[in-house]
């Protein structure tokens, strides 16, 4: 199963923010044996979140979608993700329970507005103050405030996807390379050679450059299942030892 992530918000285009979900969500991926496939940055403009999303739906990948779904003329994203599925907008009532709980006798027809949502989505609840985000077709719609949305993605990952994790345990391993002939483009056959042989293992190499801009060295591995990975980093080193390149193990 693949997971994705979308990062909406003009603020985060324009620098005004930094962005803290794409570094969050690899992180609880990773901390459960998953990894990120893609990610998608984009502004608040309807259309093309909405294309976005008509995208991301029919790929059937699970899709973290960061931001846009407040109650202010920039937030886009619920009318793009009914825009996208082909319903209108309804106030669903596990949202709107969760609003009357929060605001109680303030509740008013502004912020109900934070609970109207695709028809024939589920609410994501939210621990932080009880304005839910909604999920539809494996995707998560949350706010793009972090401390709001990383539990929420949290709590997503642990409800519906738990018998994922850990399945194939994932490691990587790399050496680091030196010498006159230790540049990507003299090892391209080996890559090449490599990434035939081993399809299940994701091959990468890093060139590191110092700050007087003189080269350094060639980070070169692979990542997948460990006998996998073993198997592969013993070719590369008998491969780079033919041709007279001093490697070490990356620490």
């Amino acid at each position: 199963m693949n997971f994705g992530a979308i990062i909406i918000g003009d603020e985060i285009l324009s620098g005004k923010r930094v962005d803290q979900h794409f570094e969050k969500i690899v992180g609880l991926l990773a901390a459960r044996g998953l990894r990120l496939s893609w990610v998608q940055y984009l502004g608040d403009e309807r259309e093309r979140i909405a294309a976005a999303l008509r995208n991301s739906f029919a790929s059937g990948d699970v899709v973290f979608s960061f931001g846009g779904i407040g109650n202010t003329p920039d937030d886009h994203t619920r009318q793009a993700a009914a825009q996208a599925l082909g319903v209108d907008l309804v106030l669903h009532p596990d949202a709107e329970r969760e609003i009357r709980a929060r605001f109680g006798d303030q509740t008013n027809p502004i912020r109900l507005l934070l609970g109207t949502f695709p028809r024939g989505v589920d609410i994501v609840p939210n621990p932080f103050n009880r304005i839910a985000g909604f999920c539809v077709r494996h995707h998560y719609f949350l706010p793009g405030f972090p401390q709001m949305a990383h539990p929420m993605a949290e709590w997503a990952l642990d409800t519906f996807y738990a018998q994922y994790f850990n399945r194939n345990p994932m490691v990587d391993k790399a050496f680091l390379l030196t010498g006159p002939t230790a540049y990507e483009s003299s090892l391209l056959d080996l890559m090449e050679r490599i990434v035939a042989d081993y399809p299940a293992l994701r091959l990468f190499s890093l060139p590191s450059i110092g700050p007087d801009g003189q080269r350094r060295h060639l980070e070169l591995g692979v990542e997948g299942e460990a006998a996998l990975v073993d198997r592969a980093m013993e070719e590369i080193r008998l491969e780079v030892e033919k041709r007279d390149i001093v490697w070490r193990w990356r620490d």
